[in-house]
């Protein structure tokens, strides 16, 4: 607010508050004369009648009204209001001079958080690292400093590379070794980069479910964009199924956990998410478990609102393996979009095969083709099953997982479930020490 605004209706108010005092001024000539007239009639005519009016009680007493009264009233009122219009002046002035103080050490803060001075004591940034935390946010998510971010990865170091995506490389990040993050590098080299980052920050500043990894915050450095995750210690599904471990981490019931996992993400992006989403990028790689083998679902660049039919501008996900058949082909792009990559991350789980096995150097074959026709076929089916878990299920939850994945992977979508019908068929299947329904006595493998 300018004092100017202030000013002119604070002045125009005490001359109005002048001039009406003024203008209820009685007039000196009419004053006079009337005085001349009151005095001529109250000149006694006779001695006795003046003494009888004196004597007489309804008769009221006649007093005069002198100049100087009136001149003194009309100083006091203009002494009332300049002192009025002085001390909100004071109180007006007192205000800016605050607000101004405020505003400039509220800049001097930002400024303070966005330059950190390149050689600064790690244990500093961890400083400015709880500060960013408890304040400097854009809504839930944090915008970190890019020094402290080249600090906790010494400097983008290679030893610090926990694996590579196809946005860029991720670093473990270890902030003054209390804290430790996920760093995601993103390349602003491919045209849409700059699309998939925003559209992940703002799909997962507003996530919040225990199935869905956290995103603790972002950084922007020139061309370049870091995506700052809760940290995932055992890696990527992928890395566990095809790593040097080959799946010997997971057994049966560990796969069926992530399999509810998995689902129970999807079905908030579809049912609980406002708006509803779809993941439109679920796959093996996208799913990261953490030190208890919790499964959460990551990389939320491609994103996209339910209801969505048409693929111009939108990029197909990486791994064509995936991808619906509807969308593929038609653009056409809805939940059972995401109950179909379900179906294929059920079946790795299942088999411990890759998507896609080369069986020649021109030749290759989908996992589905492969699957499909042993998948219905009982006697033939535990033949499939990864080595790792073989022989260790009862063949009743083997047959019903079969089955499941076999209709999240039908070509019509019509005929695939809703992820919701897919978590209530897999949730009884799964220990309850590991957040399912099935006791501990019922366990026990028949083979």
């Amino acid at each position: 607010m300018s004092f100017a605004a202030v000013l002119i209706p604070m002045w125009v108010l005490t001359t109005a508050l002048i001039v009406t005092i003024i203008e209820g001024r009685p007039d000196p000539t009419a004053s006079t004369t009337s005085g001349h007239i009151m005095l001529l009639e109250e000149q006694p005519i006779t001695h006795s009648s003046a003494k009888m009016e004196a004597q007489s009680p309804g008769v009221p007493e006649v007093r005069v009204v002198h100049h100087q009264d009136l001149n003194k009233s009309i100083l006091i009122a203009l002494i009332v209001a300049s002192t009025l219009l002085v001390g909100i002046l004071l109180f007006l002035s007192c205000c800016w001079i605050y607000r101004q103080k405020m505003s400039k050490h509220s800049i001097g803060k930002r400024q303070k958080t966005n330059e950190v001075p390149i050689g600064t004591p790690l244990s500093a940034l961890m400083v400015e690292f709880n500060s960013l935390m408890l304040g400097n946010r854009k809504g839930s998510v944090v915008v970190f400093n890019y020094q402290l971010l080249e600090a906790a990865t010494n400097k983008f170091s290679e030893s610090n590379i926990l694996g590579e995506g196809s946005s860029g490389p991720v670093y473990r990040a270890s902030f003054d070794g209390k804290f430790i993050a996920a760093v995601k590098k993103v390349n602003g080299i491919r045209q849409d980069a700059e699309r998939e980052f925003e559209n992940e920050v703002n799909w997962l500043g507003k996530i919040r479910h225990q199935n869905i990894i956290k995103l603790l915050g972002y950084c922007v450095h020139g061309k370049t964009r870091f995506l700052v995750y809760e940290m995932m210690q055992n890696g990527s599904l992928q890395t566990q199924l095809y790593g040097p471990s080959h799946g010997s981490a997971l057994t049966w019931h560990l796969r069926l956990k992530i399999a509810v996992d998995v689902a129970r993400g999807l079905e908030y992006l579809h049912e609980h998410c406002n708006p509803p989403a779809v993941h439109r990028d679920l796959k093996s790689s996208n799913i990261l478990l953490d030190s208890n083998f919790n499964a959460k679902l990551s990389d939320f660049g491609l994103t996209v609102t339910l209801g969505l039919k048409s693929k111009e501008n939108i990029k197909l996900s990486g791994n064509l393996g995936c991808v619906a058949p509807e969308y593929n082909l038609d653009g056409k792009l809805t939940d059972k979009s995401d109950v179909y990559a379900f179906g294929v991350v059920l079946l790795e789980l299942l088999m411990g095969r890759k998507l896609v096995e080369h069986k020649a150097a021109d030749e290759s074959q989908s996992i589905i083709t492969w699957a499909m026709p042993q998948l219905t076929d009982r006697s033939r089916l535990p033949n499939i099953v990864d080595r790792v878990i073989k022989d260790t299920m009862d063949l009743k939850h083997l047959y019903q997982v079969a089955a499941v994945a076999v209709l999240c992977v039908q070509p019509e979508p019509s005929y695939r479930p809703l992820i919701t019908d897919v978590l209530h068929s897999l949730i009884p299947l799964v220990p309850m020490d590991l957040g399912g329904s099935l006791r501990i006595a019922d366990c026990i493998p028949s083979v």
